[in-house]
């Protein structure tokens, strides 16, 4: 029997990059080799038959139309030879950001130690370990096309392998949202549309549910699942985005900045820049001048 179910959770961007793929068949009474801490991470697609293979305590049958993501720290072995033809396509890629393997809910990276290293607040790519075949993706030909270009000019390749790669990403990302997680994330998605477009203004829980039609405590339930964030929290965050920005990019004094970036006060706005920050407005603003 397969082990629970678990899920690999990639932050991003940067986005995982494609490095090689391939493809095998085994006859029967051949088996996968092992192999330990390749470094990389390991998807196989399996067309054909069932293989037989496991990493660490885990074991799998990985049947056709089914996909094994194998871990890039793990020992990784054979089970059992195979007990028919049986063929597979892998694809071997690579992460600069954080990943976390976990049952359950959504795990988010921490978000600042990201945008410190990144400059960019993480997304979440969310996809099985094992699990069938997501409907789109199998029938796209992604894979199919990623061999292919495999045998060109890399000059050309490089760029539509990696294109492909991030395609077939999302559409396993996308398919792990059932019907309540799917609601959720069209939610959060005019949650935070509304946010970025209306920062500037006095907002509160109360005015936020009203101008949404739904009882904050469901916005932020849903923001949480997808973000990681409250509505609140989501708002300061971009509130302090902007007003880098502003510092960055203007000679406006700071009192007009945290006028324009919606916060209540300079004071108020200071404060809070600087526990996010490390330091106040001005002295990021001095940082950068010349």
């Amino acid at each position: 029997m397969p082990p629970s179910p678990a899920y690999i959770h990639l932050s991003a961007p940067p986005f995982p990059y494609f490095l090689e793929c391939g493809h095998t068949v085994y006859l029967p009474g051949e088996q996968h080799p092992n192999r330990s801490r390749m470094g990389k991470f390991d998807l196989i697609i399996v067309e054909q038959g069932c293989l037989f293979i496991g990493e660490d305590d885990k074991e799998w049958a990985v049947t056709s139309g089914h996909t094994l993501l194998l871990l890039p720290d793990r020992y990784h072995y054979s089970v059992k030879p195979c007990e028919e033809i049986t063929s597979f396509t892998w694809v071997h890629f690579h992460t600069v950001g954080e990943w976390i393997e976990a049952e359950g809910d959504p795990v988010y990276a921490e978000r600042e130690k990201h945008f410190r290293q990144f400059l960019i607040h993480p997304y979440t790519i969310r996809i099985p370990q094992f699990g069938p075949l997501p409907d789109p993706f199998a029938r796209s030909g992604q894979a199919e096309q990623l061999l292919q270009l495999s045998q060109g000019r890399r000059s050309s390749s490089v760029w539509q392998q990696q294109r492909i790669f991030e395609e077939m990403l999302r559409m396993m990302d996308l398919a792990q949202q059932d019907t309540a997680g799917s609601q959720a994330a069209e939610i959060a998605e005019q949650t935070e549309a509304y946010l970025r477009n209306h920062f500037t203004e006095d907002l509160t829980n109360a005015s936020l549910a009203d101008a949404l039609h739904f009882h904050y405590n469901y916005l932020a339930r849903c923001m949480k699942r997808v973000y990681g964030l409250t509505p609140m929290e989501y708002l300061t965050d971009y509130r302090l985005e902007q007003a880098k920005l502003l510092l960055l990019k203007t000679e406006i004094p700071i009192s007009g900045i945290a006028e324009r970036t919606g916060f209540e006060s300079t004071a108020y706005f200071s404060r809070r820049f600087s526990r996010k920050v490390g330091i106040s407005p001005l002295r990021f603003r001095k940082r950068y001048s010349r």
